[in-house]
């Protein structure tokens, strides 16, 4: 009889992972080309995840560090690791204490419950623990990159899910257009400075590229083929609509504001 994996997809795995995350961490699934970057809330401090339902060399390659001169400055977290099935047997423990790399071993729901033949059952969703605010007490599980810099982190945590194959990503760019997505809904149209203001190109919205847009007496509204991006990313496109007096643009319809008159040197003679 086949042993039942414990965990079907890579989705499984890191949804496990992530709910099971101790106070103090965010998890950014699918952000910066890993599965999981975990962001401490307290500093800042980054461990990039890569995820894999068995520990092999694709994984380990796939956490490993760009060489060369070329990206000795590029962004990167702190820590590197990889998340696999508890019962996972690789063979790389040496191998990736050797090169720094943090294998993060998950057990399954099913793993923790007692049974007859074992009737103590381990406490910890997974191991090793996270380091702590003070980093240097699990200094023999984690090993620091001292990257350059680190990964620039969106101002949303995207609502995908980590570990989904070709999964849509919340980039920045996304982020923009969601924006421009949101003032369309609310004012019914779009102008140029409109795209100027949240950054992003205007040339793929109009009719004459991908056709999102439609003009319509100097004013661009939605076309048939505009994006649903609030389908995408639900609970991003609400995020971002909440915050919307504090990243609005101008509104082109307002009245100018009338300057003052200057004043006038009156004449001594």
């Amino acid at each position: 009889m086949a042993k039942t994996k414990p965990f079907a997809t890579e989705v499984a795995l890191c949804k496990r992972f992530i709910s099971s995350l101790p106070e103090g961490w965010t998890a950014y699934p699918e952000t910066c080309g890993w599965d999981i970057l975990l962001v401490r809330n307290a500093d800042g401090f980054q461990i990039g995840v890569e995820a894999k339902l068995r520990l092999n060399t694709d994984v380990i390659s796939q956490a490993l560090e760009e060489y060369g001169a070329f990206y000795a400055d590029h962004p990167g977290p702190d820590c590197r690791a990889v998340l696999v099935p508890a019962d996972s047997q690789g063979g790389f423990d040496r191998i990736c204490r050797y090169i720094g790399l943090t294998i993060i071993y998950v057990r399954s729901e099913a793993e923790m419950k007692p049974t007859s033949a074992y009737a103590n059952r381990p406490s910890k969703v997974f191991e090793p623990s996270l380091p702590g605010d003070r980093h240097g007490i699990n200094e023999k599980e984690w090993y620091e990159w001292a990257p350059a810099k680190r990964h620039p982190l969106p101002d949303y945590v995207p609502d995908v899910d980590a570990g989904a194959p070709s999964p849509v990503q919340l980039t920045s760019w996304k982020i923009a257009a969601i924006k421009i997505a949101i003032i369309l809904e609310k004012r019914g149209f779009l102008v140029r400075a409109d795209f100027k203001h949240v950054n992003i190109d205007h040339r793929r919205w109009l009719p004459s590229a991908a056709g999102w847009l439609r003009l319509d007496n100097g004013v661009y509204r939605g076309a048939p083929g505009f994006p649903n991006f609030k389908a995408q990313h639900p609970r991003a496109y609400d995020e971002i609509a909440a915050d919307f007096d504090h990243w609005k643009p101008a509104d082109p319809l307002a009245p100018s504001p009338v300057a003052a008159p200057e004043p006038k040197q009156e004449s001594l003679l």
